[in-house]
């Protein structure tokens, strides 16, 4: 199988190179294709998804990741897969029983919502944080940090003596995707990603 995954920003295309490296069964590619954030994503998904629909292996999957950003999830997702339709793809949303084309994922607030979802893998990557600050106030649900989730992560990376010049978001991609553990994470967001990445 072949998985082509269209993602708004370089630190999602660092973090799923090194993370479906060793998630996927052997013999499984993949290839990122990065746009210049969200915005340009979404513009332009219809036309990628309806470029697709014209020559797709049948042994290829389409995965789309769009971060919340404290927008409406429901519309975005609707977005999408109306560009999906309109593709004439079908999605696992369209069709939960059977083979789908299209993956479509919301990263609720951000990618970085993730990162805290596994608090043992950002202790291992950035020492000096604590293993427990998943269990602290403001921490315990990931998907609902206030005040931005990239923001949050620069401030507890700093505190811990990293990145005193601003959060380098690649490269903290990097290297969670060395340290995070698929069962542990309780991002309900990632869980639900790893359910689709499952189900093709």
């Amino acid at each position: 199988m072949h998985i082509e995954l269209l993602l708004e920003e370089p630190s999602a295309e660092a973090f799923f190179n090194g993370f479906l490296a060793k998630l996927l069964p052997k013999g499984t590619t993949w290839n990122p294709i990065v746009f210049q954030g969200k915005h340009d994503l979404l513009a332009k998904l219809e036309d990628r998804l309806t470029g697709y629909a014209k020559w797709i292996p049948k042994d290829w999957r389409i995965v789309v990741l769009i971060d919340e950003d404290r927008e409406d999830c429901a519309k975005l997702k609707a977005t999408m897969e109306l560009a999906a339709r309109k593709a004439k793809l079908a999605t696992k949303s369209s069709l939960p029983v059977g083979s789908f084309i299209v993956l479509n994922r919301i990263a609720v607030e951000e990618l970085e919502s993730w990162f805290f979802g596994d608090a043992q893998a950002l202790a291992a990557a950035f020492p000096g944080v604590s293993a427990n600050i998943g269990s602290k106030a403001g921490y315990r649900d990931s998907d609902k940090i206030a005040g931005g989730t990239w923001e949050a992560l620069e401030r507890v990376l700093q505190r811990a003596g990293h990145y005193s010049a601003g959060l380098p978001k690649i490269e903290v991609a990097g290297i969670m995707a060395e340290h995070m553990e698929p069962q542990r994470n309780t991002s309900h967001s990632f869980k639900h990603f790893m359910t689709g990445l499952a189900s093709l």
